[in-house]
């Protein structure tokens, strides 16, 4: 078997696993309680907070654990624009964002009557912060963009844009799921307002995130308790709010060489195709090495990944949270258009540090016989 999935998902570290059985089978009282099995709970999750928090960098409290990214991204969204809806009713974000930041605003505008401005990229596919520029407008509350694009590792300019709202009362989001455990993030440093991340991108279990705040004002999606400073209700999942934080420890005390490893990692995949007739969505100067999206000419991706599957080896068309319906990619098309050819000839193939040479290899080859069989 041959796994090259990763944007969709990371396989879980053992050491993660380890720790996480290791709280189920021994923590397990409720950190709201004041007895000895709360208190001992309350503080695995106070130590998992601030293991997080030192390698952001931010204050211990402005850290929320969510469910995930999607529900960190909803969190910051929805929670922001109805909290501060007199300051205005234009949100901001771009048209190549992931589906939880893309329905939410849509939510928002459709439910509640905000203003919705989707920026495309340029027509070479690279995105600008001019392009934010332009379409901020005074009543603007929210811009909304994400760190590196899950279809295509392409990194958004997110100093830049952050740089240009300084002058500007909208807030600024950034879903950081593709770039958190793979590159240094420093929230505080970048200017950034909300971050979103999610545990199962960098080898931590599925289910946990978390969302990063600077003390702003905005409304709970989620009522009926006290935990998280107020903001989240609801008992903490503690085992995989350990496995997050250790898979995190374990990430940034490794970023350089699991980057370039994967850098090397892409650069032979990119070698052993020169075989085969392909092209590459690659769009931008800055671009993460976790993703290549490659286009075979001619030949039909569903059908591709259909015969790939068969021989053991799993990439993708795109987001996960789209695999299984027959459906273009919006990030794609955003670029060529509704109509372009390239929409239904693309896949995803997404690298981890966990990713062997040999697995490169043996991609290569099973694509080859496929090709050219």
């Amino acid at each position: 078997m041959i796994y090259l999935d990763n944007a969709a998902t990371t396989p879980v570290l053992p050491e993660v696993a380890q720790d996480m059985f290791d709280v189920l089978t021994t923590t397990f009282g409720n950190p709201s309680s004041i007895h000895s099995y709360g208190r001992a709970a309350g503080k695995v999750v106070r130590d998992a907070r601030k293991t997080i928090a030192t390698i952001l960098d931010v204050p211990v409290r402005n850290l929320i654990f969510t469910s995930g990214g999607s529900e960190a991204n909803n969190q910051a969204i929805i929670g922001y624009a109805l909290a501060n809806r007199d300051k205005g009713n234009h949100i901001l974000t771009t048209a190549i964002e992931h589906h939880s930041v893309l329905h939410a605003v849509e939510y928002l505008r459709d439910r509640h009557g905000f203003e919705v401005t989707f920026v495309k990229p340029h027509a070479d596919g690279s995105f600008t912060a001019d392009l934010i520029a332009d379409a901020l407008r005074d009543d603007t509350i929210l811009v909304s963009t994400m760190y590196a694009n899950n279809e295509t590792g392409q990194i958004l300019p997110i100093a830049e844009i952050s740089q240009l709202l300084t002058t500007h009362q909208a807030v600024y989001h950034v879903d950081a799921v593709q770039v958190m455990g793979k590159i240094a993030v420093e929230p505080v440093a970048l200017g950034i307002d909300f971050l979103s991340a999610s545990a199962h991108k960098f080898h931590g279990p599925k289910g946990v995130g978390f969302l990063y705040h600077s003390d702003l004002k905005f409304d709970n999606l989620i009522h009926g308790g006290d935990q998280e400073e107020g903001r989240r209700a609801g008992t903490e999942n503690i085992h995989s709010i350990v496995g997050m934080a250790r898979a995190l420890a374990i990430s940034a005390e490794n970023l350089e060489t699991n980057f370039d490893k994967v850098t090397a990692l892409k650069t032979q995949l990119l070698s052993e195709l020169q075989t085969l007739d392909f092209y590459t969505n690659h769009f931008g100067e800055a671009v993460m090495p976790h993703v290549l999206n490659l286009g075979f000419p001619g030949v039909n991706q569903d059908l591709l990944l259909m015969k790939l599957d068969l021989q053991g080896v799993a990439i993708s068309t795109g987001s996960a949270c789209t695999a299984g319906a027959i459906e273009p990619s919006h990030v794609l098309a955003a670029v060529y258009g509704d109509d372009d050819i390239k929409l239904k000839e693309s896949v995803r193939v997404s690298l981890s540090d966990m990713t062997t040479s040999d697995e490169i290899h043996g991609f290569i080859k099973i694509l080859t016989d496929i090709l050219q069989g």
